[in-house]
């Protein structure tokens, strides 16, 4: 049978040779529509229109025309209008959420894709290699094991300066069970987010992190716990280590998907600041855990409720410094001389050791045997009170706060040199603004430094 030269699709071509089958009396009909899925009376169709057409019958006639449920051109420019006013640099995936929620805009994100690469606002990327090495299966319970990092990043996208995004992750189901902006990487830092953890979904069975010394000892002949390590021991939680980033992958990708999303929301919000940031972070991360948290294999909840009271929590979740007293009931503590006041029933002997309590705030706690004791503190050298150490991952926040800090000097010492000039020259009194008007030109609230004739 002649038939034109014709590109048949790999369903058209599977049909054409059953359908030569049928014409030439090789397979019935009635078998022919059991292997095409089809009725009878459609494989009559297909085989006449084989027998008058050739292949060319069975191409669908809608080949090369427009879809009956195309978008029209007007909605898909007031999409794309949107796209390239707001979400210029997002993802078809994530813009497609946010014309959804704020646009009631509802389309496919693949549609949106190859509307993004027509406009040159998105492109392809290349399929991400397989894996090598199979993941680590997730625990079975809510709060059994807990991933827990840092991320530094430009969080604000220069709108303000970098800062780190501390964030607790559950292993079993991908929720963000706490996260909290900070300066910096730190002990105190850890312990907010470990404060937030608790207080709101109770004690998890561990925590596992990466061998920053915030978590552990390098020296194995050490025996005396980190701060944090002390805290999770009077929480009762384990503190497990992990060899490599691998293995802590899942609080490693979140970071990943933060960066992308979540830098973008804020700038949509417009947010600046690290206060406002985590004013607004929690609001976030329940809608990122309804859109990405997965169920557990277990039902049961593994955290622990926390018996104590909140003044108890926010005391373990301290710095604690041991000092020994003097005779005289005082000690030194970072520069400042502290004095244990008399008349105190629990008061110790001199010679005992006490604790001090060192609060995110600044103020200070002095306990003895886990009771506080009422003292004063005396700043004798206010050097001292400036921590002089720093690692690899704080170093950066430290010669940034320098800079900073002399600009702000510099700054002032010009300011100074003005006004000193000014007052050499009579203009102004030492308490005004050096860029008044001149006397004569309009009431400003400042006066001469010396009174005017008139007056």
């Amino acid at each position: 049978m002649g038939q034109d030269r014709v590109m048949l699709s790999m369903k058209e071509a599977q049909r054409l040779g059953v359908i030569e089958q049928v014409l030439d009396k090789r397979l019935t009909q009635v078998l022919a529509a059991q292997q095409l899925g089809v009725s009878v009376r459609q494989v009559k169709r297909l085989s006449r229109a084989v027998r008058e057409q050739g292949a060319v019958g069975l191409v669908s006639k809608r080949r090369g025309q427009p879809s009956n449920r195309r978008i029209d051109e007007q909605r898909k420019d007031a999409i794309m209008t949107l796209v390239c006013e707001r979400y210029a640099d997002f993802g078809p995936q994530l813009a497609c959420e946010y014309l959804a929620k704020c646009h009631e805009q509802r389309i496919s994100a693949e549609t949106l894709r190859g509307w993004m690469v027509q406009e040159g606002l998105w492109q392809a990327k290349n399929r991400r290699a397989k894996c090598q090495h199979p993941s680590r299966p997730r625990r079975e319970c809510l709060g059994e094991l807990v991933q827990i990092d840092g991320s530094h990043h430009d969080w604000f996208e220069g709108r303000a300066s970098k800062c780190c995004l501390i964030a607790f992750i559950d292993d079993a189901t991908g929720r963000v069970l706490a996260a909290r902006f900070s300066d910096g990487e730190s002990t105190q830092a850890y312990f907010a987010v470990l404060h937030q953890h608790v207080s709101k979904h109770g004690v998890p069975l561990a925590y596992y992190s990466d061998r920053h010394s915030i978590f552990t000892k390098h020296d194995s002949e050490d025996p005396k716990p980190t701060q944090f390590e002390r805290a999770l021991l009077q929480l009762q939680i384990e503190p497990i280590c992990a060899h490599s980033p691998q293995a802590k992958g899942r609080v490693e990708r979140l970071f990943q998907t933060l960066q992308d999303r979540l830098c973008k929301a804020m700038r949509l919000e417009g947010i600046s600041s690290i206060e406002q940031a985590n004013a607004w972070l929690g609001q976030y991360m329940a809608e990122h855990n309804a859109r990405f948290a997965v169920a557990p294999r277990q039902p049961q909840d593994a955290h622990r409720a926390y018996t104590g009271d909140a003044q108890a929590l926010a005391r373990i979740c301290s710095l604690h410094h041991q000092r020994q007293l003097s005779n005289d009931q005082t000690c030194q503590f970072e520069g400042a001389q502290i004095w244990i006041k008399p008349g105190q029933s629990q008061a110790p002997k001199g010679r005992a050791k006490v604790d001090i309590a060192q609060y995110a705030d600044g103020h200070l706690e002095v306990l003895y045997q886990g009771q506080p004791l009422a003292f004063r503190s005396f700043v004798l050298h206010p050097h001292l009170q400036q921590q002089k150490s720093a690692d690899h991952k704080s170093l950066n926040q430290r010669v940034d706060a320098v800079g900073k800090h002399q600009r702000e000097q510099l700054k002032l010492k010009a300011q100074i040199e003005l006004q000193q000039a000014m007052r050499q020259e009579g203009i102004y009194s030492p308490d005004t603004h050096p860029s008044a008007p001149l006397l004569g030109l309009g009431r400003y609230g400042l006066r001469p430094s010396q009174p005017s004739p008139s007056s």
